[in-house]
C-alpha cells in the first residue's frame, strides 16, 4: 500500500492549494512552482529538516495577500504549489536517484523553488539543472558553512560536501560562485576553497554591522561579476543557518555571529534581476525553532525572491 509519510505538507505556500498535477507554466500561465524535498538523513548534528517544508508553508500564510512593499507585486496568481515529492527516506543515493527524474520533469514545466530538507539535496538539483540547461551555472550560496569538505565524516557525500562535489563535477562556473555569510570553524583549504577556485566569499565577519546602503558595494560587485561572465544562469542556494541564531534558531547546525534577516533581504532585493534559474532554501528544523522565527524568516526570503523575479519579468 502506498501511504504518505505523516510529516508531508498538507497546506500550500501562501495558502495556495497543493496541486501535484498542476498544468505546466505554458498551459496555466503561472510560471513559478514550489515543491518540498523532505530529506534530512545527511545532517551532522540535529535532525528535523524533513519537517521544514510544512513549517515554511504554515508560516507563509502570515504574508496574507503577499504584495511586496518594494516590488509592488504578489506571486499568488503566478505560482502553484506541487506539494512534497515522494522519496525514499533512508538512503542518500537511493533518494537522489528517485529525486533526479522528478526534478528533470518539473524543470520542463516550471521555474522552481525547492524547500528542503538538508543541504545534501542541492547536489542532485544542480545535476538536474546542468543537464536541463546544457551548461554549468553560477551560484549564490548563503550559508554559515563552506560545504566544501572532501568527505562527510568518513562518508563520500552529505550536506557538507555538495560545493566541493559540484565543482569537481563541473556543475558550476568557478568564477561565478559567490558565498555569503561563511563563518564556521574549519581548516584553511576548506574555508578558502571557493576563493582559490576563482569565486568569491563574503564572510559574516566582513558583513558585520553593514546594512542598507552599506551593502551596495557587495550588490554591485556580484552584479559586475555576473556581467563579466556573460550573465549565465544563476542558482540560489539559501541555507537558513546563514542567519545568526537570534533570527533563526530552528536549524541543525546554528553558528553565532551570522547575518540579520534585513541584510539578506537587502541583498536579495539588490540581485532581483539577475539571470536566475531557480532556488532552494534548506536546513529549517522546526523542532528547534522558537515562535516560528526560523520558518517566518524562510518564507519571507522565498517570497522576496519570487516577488523580485516577477518584478524583473514585468520590466524586461
Amino acid at each position: 500500500m502506498n501511504h504518505a509519510f505523516a510529516y508531508l505538507s498538507a497546506g500550500g505556500f501562501l495558502g495556495l492549494p497543493i496541486t501535484p498535477d498542476a498544468p505546466s507554466a505554458q498551459e496555466s500561465g503561472k510560471p513559478f512552482a514550489l515543491a518540498g524535498i523532505t530529506w534530512d538523513c545527511s545532517v551532522t548534528n540535529r535532525p528535523g529538516a524533513r519537517l521544514g517544508p510544512t513549517a515554511i508553508r504554515q508560516s507563509s500564510r502570515m504574508l496574507c495577500d503577499a504584495t511586496h512593499p518594494l516590488f509592488d507585486t504578489t506571486p499568488l496568481d503566478e505560482m502553484v504549489d506541487l506539494g512534497d515529492l515522494p522519496l525514499p527516506n533512508t538512503s542518500l543515493e537511493t533518494m537522489r536517484a528517485a529525486l533526479m527524474p522528478q526534478v528533470a520533469a518539473l524543470l520542463d514545466r516550471h521555474e522552481m523553488v525547492w524547500l528542503g530538507g538538508d543541504h545534501s539535496i542541492t547536489l542532485p538539483l544542480l545535476r538536474a539543472y546542468h543537464a536541463h540547461l546544457g551548461q554549468p551555472l553560477a551560484c549564490i550560496h548563503f550559508d554559515a558553512h563552506c560545504d566544501t569538505w572532501t568527505d562527510h565524516f568518513g562518508e563520500p557525500s552529505g550536506h557538507g560536501t555538495w560545493v566541493y562535489e559540484a565543482f569537481s563535477e563541473g556543475l558550476v562556473i568557478p568564477e561565478g560562485f559567490v558565498q555569503v555569510g561563511i563563518r564556521s570553524s574549519g581548516e584553511r583549504d576548506a574555508r578558502e576553497f571557493v576563493n582559490d577556485q576563482g569565486g568569491h566569499i563574503y564572510t559574516a565577519r566582513e558583513l558585520r554591522g553593514r546594512d542598507g546602503a552599506a551593502l551596495q558595494d557587495v550588490i554591485d560587485a556580484v552584479r559586475e561579476r555576473m556581467a563579466k561572465l556573460g550573465h549565465p544562469p544563476v542558482y540560489l542556494s539559501f541555507d537558513i543557518d546563514v542567519f545568526d541564531p537570534a533570527f533563526a534558531p530552528g536549524t541543525g547546525t546554528p553558528e553565532p555571529g551570522g547575518l540579520t534577516t534585513a541584510q539578506a533581504m537587502t541583498l536579495l532585493e539588490g540581485w532581483h534581476d539577475l539571470n536566475w534559474a531557480g532556488m532552494d532554501l534548506v536546513e529549517v528544523a522546526p523542532p528547534y525553532d522558537y515562535s516560528e522565527l526560523t520558518s517566518n524568516a524562510a518564507s519571507t526570503m522565498i517570497w522576496t525572491w519570487l516577488c523580485g523575479r516577477l518584478a524583473a519579468r514585468q520590466t524586461a
